[in-house]
């Protein structure tokens, strides 16, 4: 594996308290984490009724900032501070389980940015033919300029991509925070008043949790997210800041989003929740399509756009990181023969090729989301973590936890409801 390059140079010393570093850091987890996932959580959340939604909105805090900090532990676990997380696997648990795990991550990752080459296509194409009243350009070649404008910023290098991440999360936490408080006069609180009975309402828990998860998953940036933790605070201080970055995440998403999820579902009814899965449209795309109000058809694309793009840097570094690892491991572990900038720019290439045919094809989204992304998110987000704190020498002090047991039973459930929904 390449060292993965730190967003800004070691610190001299451990500085006290919160830092503009943390701060760079946090809001890039939360762009990645706010994707295509949080705008479809409405369309499937919302058709099960208003009371499942919030018991997933109890669950999902504590869920994602324990899993979070579970796959960071792992990561800061490894005896070199530039390991990464297929590095570190390696180190625990030898060669062979270090390949067969960049393999999942890799799996877990690259879906999902076929995922947002999908979604950006869709939401400008219905930007500009819904508001702007205007025939969008062919498919083939409105995709391929987007998916190689967000190529771009990524081949610029990691800094560049976190600045410009921060500066798309200024006004994507803006707009989400006024449209959700704008869409509140068309709330109809009949949804309010009806009381899902108990069984479909744990079907319906169940059955959403592994969009749930995705939506608040930003696991593709943890591992370099840790080695710059480490690395800039030093092998001592780096765990337990990237724990409190990560918490402050966990409580930024869950405040911003659950509020946005459920203004959508409030000001939305079942039949065009439906309307709007059917037509594989994000929810903010289909609001303005709805909505007479200038101001949702114009935000509200904006949001979906921001989100989508900010969400992408962060799947892109984990998924090249992945394909780094397994051809590093398999096909070209010679440097000299197949040198790392060769071996990038190949790896590359491969991601726009195959972002622009999938942005081309247009398949479903959340189809993609609950057959490919959900069961090996869960499996290296939920269980893989909590397997290496039972079995690794270096992460002994975080045994016997209650919060362990929560994320194991976490992460069964929501691989169990993926597999219902498949077969």
């Amino acid at each position: 594996m390449s060292k993965p390059v730190d967003a800004a140079p070691p610190a001299a010393a451990t500085p006290q308290g919160w830092t503009r570093y943390d701060t760079v850091w946090m809001l890039g987890l939360f762009g990645t984490a706010v994707g295509a996932g949080i705008l479809f959580l409405p369309i499937n959340a919302g058709i099960g009724g208003f009371w499942p939604l919030v018991v997933m909105a109890l669950l999902i805090g504590p869920m994602t900032w324990l899993s979070h900090r579970g796959l960071s532990r792992f990561v800061c676990s490894g005896s070199r501070a530039d390991a990464d997380i297929t590095d570190v696997v390696s180190e625990h648990f030898g060669p062979a389980a270090g390949r067969f795990i960049t393999i999942l991550y890799f799996l877990a990752i690259y879906p999902i940015v076929l995922i947002y080459g999908v979604g950006i296509t869709n939401t400008v194409g219905s930007f500009i033919e819904n508001q702007l009243g205007m025939a969008p350009p062919a498919r083939w070649l409105l995709s391929g300029v987007l998916v190689a404008g967000m190529m771009l910023v990524m081949l610029a290098g990691q800094w560049i991509m976190l600045l410009v991440t921060q500066w798309l999360v200024y006004p994507l936490v803006a707009i989400l925070i006024f449209l959700s408080l704008y869409l509140i006069p068309q709330w109809n609180l009949a949804a309010v008043r009806e009381v899902t009975p108990l069984g479909l309402s744990l079907t319906t828990i169940w059955l959403t949790l592994p969009v749930l998860v995705f939506s608040f998953n930003h696991s593709p940036a943890i591992s370099q997210f840790a080695v710059a933790m480490r690395r800039h605070y030093g092998a001592d201080q780096g765990p337990a800041k990237a724990d409190l970055v990560l918490r402050n995440t966990a409580a930024m998403l869950v405040g911003f989003v659950m509020l946005f999820v459920f203004s959508c579902v409030l000001a939305l009814t079942p039949a065009q929740l439906a309307e709007a899965k059917q037509q594989n449209l994000p929810v903010l795309s289909y609001l303005a399509n709805v909505n007479a109000s200038p101001f949702v058809s114009y935000f509200g694309p904006a949001v979906a756009f921001f989100a989508i793009v900010s969400s992408f840097f962060g799947h892109y570094l984990g998924a090249a990181e992945g394909m780094h690892g397994i051809l590093r491991g398999t096909f070209a572990p010679d440097a000299d023969k197949v040198p790392d900038r060769v071996l990038k720019q190949g790896i590359a290439a491969f991601i726009f090729v195959t972002t622009w045919a999938a942005a081309i094809l247009n398949p479903s989204i959340l189809g993609l989301i609950e057959m490919l992304a959900g069961p090996v998110i869960a499996a290296i987000l939920y269980l893989m973590p909590m397997y290496a704190v039972y079995k690794v020498p270096a992460l002994r002090r975080y045994r016997r936890q209650l919060s362990n047991i929560f994320v194991i039973v976490a992460g069964v459930v929501t691989i169990s409801a993926i597999f219902y929904g498949l077969f």
